[in-house]
């Protein structure tokens, strides 16, 4: 269908060229009314674009922080375009999208500003139309790492099942998160979700804490007390580093799986236990069952569902899209409002192999946004031992910024396997800006 321009200048092709691009694309007048609206924009405002026109852009999209992060206005304001300003949009009741703004005056014959144009393109790497118009339930893994990427792609079937799950990964790479996406997604969502960290409790406690006691149990226990098998009754149970669980309580923990029933301490009945459990640990499970460490029955009670989650050093692409989210955060625990991080701060966190995983790159954000006295993180922000010379990072190695773009092409075409389409939704850019990177790259070889 073709949209309407109004007077704003545009012919067929250009017209039917924005309707098939993959980013959001819109005009105004100067009283920032909808003259045009293509197909992605509509999408993300959740209305047929011609019913976009004749209506302010604030009430079309909706967009909370609209006054604040207006890239257009500025724009038409000051008469000039203004290219990739990174901002995050607001929505109520949406998660937020870090995107990349760019604007432009649309001017009359005579010199006159009469409107505006804007695009934004998403940087989050959850997919753009989804995220904003909140259609998106895992909208915590903005990811553009293949093997992330099927993973959360599979949670939603996985949170179907009432089946144990096992997280296997490293300390920080966010097993917690995995664990409350598949409970927000499973049956049980309108339950109680809850985390125990097995190698925090001590070892006497333990029993009680997991099955709770009756009272009379033992000199303290003057009344009942639940534990967390019946505080999460009919939800889910989070038993984190069950690694560190100690030998004898594992065959309390594989009767309590396979019975789907316990008894609390100093009890007589036995209960039932409504709950789906799901196990984390960073630990090597499999050895410590050859080396008679852990329970090899409950290993594999507990094994019938795995998920490994890749390290943020295995993934490194994945860093900018946390950066952002993180900033966001940061933002509102130090009371100020960091905008941007430099060129050279953010190739020394491209650089830096993340032992910590996810939870290191956050409190080296935190510490950096304290140290920033404005809105932008530097290299000298950034903690002492990431300040020195910076290991090669994995997408510079003394390349240019175009020569980076081209491998970033041409590796994500290779993973795919040749699928153009399916390389751009890894990338998050549209075919044209694909063929445009490699046809560029091949033309300055030639």
């Amino acid at each position: 269908m073709k949209r309407p321009l109004g007077p704003f200048p545009g012919d067929d092709a250009s017209a039917f060229a924005l309707e098939n691009v993959a980013d959001a694309v819109f005009a105004v007048d100067r009283d920032f009314l909808v003259r045009y609206c293509n197909l992605a924009a509509g999408e993300i405002a959740r209305i047929d674009p011609a019913e976009a026109i004749g209506r302010t852009c604030r009430e079309v999209f909706g967009v909370s922080n609209c006054r604040s992060v207006c890239v257009l206005r500025q724009s038409m304001e000051e008469a000039r375009p203004i290219a990739n300003r990174i901002v995050t949009l607001k929505r109520q009741g949406c998660p937020d999208v870090p995107v990349t703004i760019s604007a432009a005056p649309i001017w009359a014959m005579g010199g006159a500003v009469i409107g505006g144009v804007q695009v934004f393109r998403d940087l989050s790497g959850g997919g753009f139309v989804s995220r904003l118009a909140g259609l998106q339930p895992l909208d915590d893994f903005g990811t553009r790492d293949p093997q992330l990427s099927e993973i959360v792609r599979m949670l939603p079937q996985i949170a179907q099942s009432d089946s144990t799950v096992l997280l296997l990964g490293e300390s920080g790479t966010g097993k917690e998160v995995f664990a409350r996406a598949i409970h927000k997604l499973s049956e049980r969502s309108s339950g109680p979700f809850v985390a125990v960290n097995c190698g925090a409790l001590p070892e006497q406690l333990m029993e009680s804490e997991l099955f709770g006691y009756k009272s009379g149990a033992f000199t303290d226990a003057r009344k009942d007390k639940p534990g967390r098998f019946a505080l999460a009754e009919a939800g889910t149970l989070l038993l984190d580093e069950i690694g560190d669980l100690p030998y004898a309580m594992q065959a309390k923990i594989l009767r309590a799986l396979q019975e789907r029933a316990y008894e609390p301490l100093g009890g007589v009945a036995t209960l039932p236990a409504d709950v789906r459990v799901i196990a984390a640990t960073n630990r090597d499970l499999g050895k410590m069952v050859a080396d008679g460490a852990f329970r090899q029955d409950l290993f594999y009670r507990l094994s019938v569902v795995v998920i490994r989650i890749p390290p943020l050093r295995e993934r490194p692409g994945d860093v900018p899209l946390l950066v952002d989210r993180v900033l966001g955060r940061c933002r509102m625990a130090v009371t100020k409002r960091i905008e941007a991080i430099s060129p050279e701060a953010m190739e020394r966190l491209l650089a830096h192999d993340y032992p910590g995983n996810i939870r290191e790159l956050e409190n080296i954000l935190e510490y950096a946004a304290i140290l920033s006295p404005g809105r932008t993180i530097e290299l000298c922000h950034l903690p002492e031992h990431l300040r020195g010379p910076a290991p090669a990072c994995p997408f510079k190695n003394g390349r240019t910024m175009a020569e980076i773009r081209f491998l970033a092409a041409r590796e994500a075409v290779a993973r795919c396997g040749g699928n153009r389409n399916a390389a751009c939704r890894e990338l998050g850019i549209s075919k044209d800006t694909l063929r445009r990177i490699l046809g560029r790259r091949d033309e300055e070889r030639g």
